[in-house]
């Protein structure tokens, strides 16, 4: 069952209503509609001090949520199995909510990824898998801060900002130049580790639909049947990359 909207986080930034992330997504598919074509007749952008700042500052950013997720949730003494969410004005039920916040946050910054592939033209990177993730992510977050900022959504908010600490660090040494690829050989076991974090996640999620706990069913069936996609379409891609691609 689906539960009201948090009285806490209601109306923090673009949380209080769908509008801001809706606008937010239509701006993001018409920058991806229509990005290439105004590229088209410009030499593509080099941006290689955006990028390192840029880069650096998401895998400071996904250590500070990775850092608050994991020892807000000791505090609390939060379980991995069940842990309904906390609606208190306590201090470590306030914690939580607010990583929570400004990892759905991060998640709108991340669109950024997408602007820019465009402006360097590397079209190629901006694929469905692409599009498909950032987009849903900024809704699947939304709806998470709104409706359960904390509970069992925790892991899978700890989870992904590990993961993505090792990738903004990948994508930082290769916005360095060309002169870096010989050190780059570890994307293949990146893709790897973003699969287990999804697999992981579908375990966790899948858990307590078979278990009595206070945590609403209807975003573990939600969230259990989006990590499925993408796990389909992140096995496709390996399987494009690194086996087809190596034949």
């Amino acid at each position: 069952v689906f539960c009201f909207s948090d009285p806490r986080t209601d109306p923090w930034p673009l949380v209080y209503s769908p509008l801001p992330v809706t606008l937010l997504f239509a701006l993001y598919l018409f920058v991806v509609a229509l990005g290439p074509f105004c590229m088209r007749q410009r030499k593509p952008l080099k941006l290689q001090g955006l990028l390192i700042a840029y880069n650096l500052a998401m895998m400071a950013l996904s250590s500070y949520m990775f850092y608050e997720f994991l020892v807000t949730s000791i505090l609390d003494d939060y379980s991995y199995l069940c842990q309904p969410v906390d609606y208190s004005q306590s201090e470590l039920g306030m914690r939580m909510a607010r990583v929570c916040w400004w990892f759905f946050f991060s998640k709108v910054i991340e669109l950024l990824d997408t602007v820019f592939f465009i402006l360097r033209k590397k079209q190629e990177q901006v694929t469905f898998l692409h599009v498909y993730h950032h987009g849903t992510m900024l809704f699947n977050w939304w709806s998470g801060v709104k409706y359960v900022p904390g509970g069992q959504a925790f892991f899978i908010g700890m989870l992904n900002s590990f993961v993505h600490i090792f990738m903004y660090g990948y994508y930082a040494l290769a916005s360095l130049g060309p002169q870096m690829h010989r050190y780059l050989w570890w994307k293949r076991y990146l893709t790897i580790m973003q699969l287990c974090q999804f697999v992981a996640i579908a375990a966790h999620s899948s858990y307590n639909l078979f278990t009595e706990c206070p945590f609403p069913d209807g975003f573990n069936i939600a969230v259990f049947l989006y990590i499925l996609s993408l796990i389909v379409l992140f096995l496709h891609f390996y399987y494009q990359t690194y086996i087809r691609g190596k034949q």
